[in-house]
């Protein structure tokens, strides 16, 4: 797709990397909308993307809650007229050693990372069929192809957002209808901060920056392809689980117990 002159929603849009694409989008001259649950945090990211796309709106939402997450996409459609574009990159963490995840855990992780952001998606597909364009992007993340230690539910997620962008990918083949697949590596977001009751990131993440990371979304937006790495060398930790999946196993458990309460 081409960004300038198109209008793309972007979730997640508060912080982090859903704030710094849209100001990157918006200065390439996207009309932008973002949504997020934190109304002042919205407000800043939306005055920055009006110095160069003075169009672009804002909606206020909990994306774990999936009917408002489809009202929003829906409503954003209506507003602009159609979405070129929808960027599903709101996300939460949640690191816990295994056997502390409870079921409200899993409920919450699994419905803010993957059923909001499918459910959003197949509100806008048949639209974006019927009109003859469009483009979805699944920002998911390196846990969406190697397990992390300590991040089940988060994993657990970001698999299923993979695996349902790949099927998505295979059905939509041939039609005017694009699906692509971005896997964050470490990137400097609040998503590594630790909560109470959680745990310490993994020790030795060498970070980019959101605005980095905004940028290669932004480029794959414009590229042929369906999975894109960003930073580009995650793919090489990919290869390495492949390759070596008991390797893996044993590596990530290591790096566990330096973060571990009795560690």
């Amino acid at each position: 797709m081409r960004i300038e002159g198109s209008t793309i929603l972007v979730t997640g849009a508060s912080s982090g990397i859903g704030a710094a694409l849209a100001v990157v989008l918006a200065d390439r001259g996207a009309t932008v909308g973002i949504v997020a649950r934190r109304a002042d945090r919205l407000e800043e990211t939306l005055a920055a993307c009006r110095k160069s796309s003075p169009l672009s709106r804002m909606w206020v939402a909990d994306l774990s809650d999936v009917e408002a997450a489809i009202g929003v996409v829906e409503e954003a459609w209506t507003t602009f007229g159609g979405l070129d574009c929808l960027v599903n990159n709101a996300a939460i963490g949640k690191r816990k050693l295994l056997l502390d995840h409870d079921a409200h855990d899993l409920d919450l992780v699994m419905r803010t990372n993957f059923l909001s952001p499918i459910r959003m998606s197949l509100a806008v597909l048949p639209k974006m069929l019927e009109r003859g364009s469009g483009t979805v992007v699944n920002v998911a993340s390196g846990g969406g192809r190697f397990g992390i230690v300590h991040e089940s539910a988060y994993c657990a997620s970001k698999f299923a957002m993979s695996g349902w962008s790949e099927v998505a990918a295979m059905e939509l083949a041939g039609t005017p209808v694009d699906v692509k697949l971005i896997q964050p590596g470490a990137i400097a977001t609040e998503i590594w901060e630790q909560r109470p009751g959680e745990l310490a990131g993994l020790p030795g993440a060498e970070f980019a920056t959101p605005e980095q990371c905004a940028a290669g979304i932004a480029d794959a937006l414009e590229t042929d392809g369906f999975e894109f790495f960003v930073p580009s060398d995650l793919k090489a930790h990919v290869d390495l689980k492949n390759a070596d999946m008991p390797g893996w196993i044993q590596l990530m458990a290591e790096l566990g117990k330096a973060t571990e309460p009795d560690a």
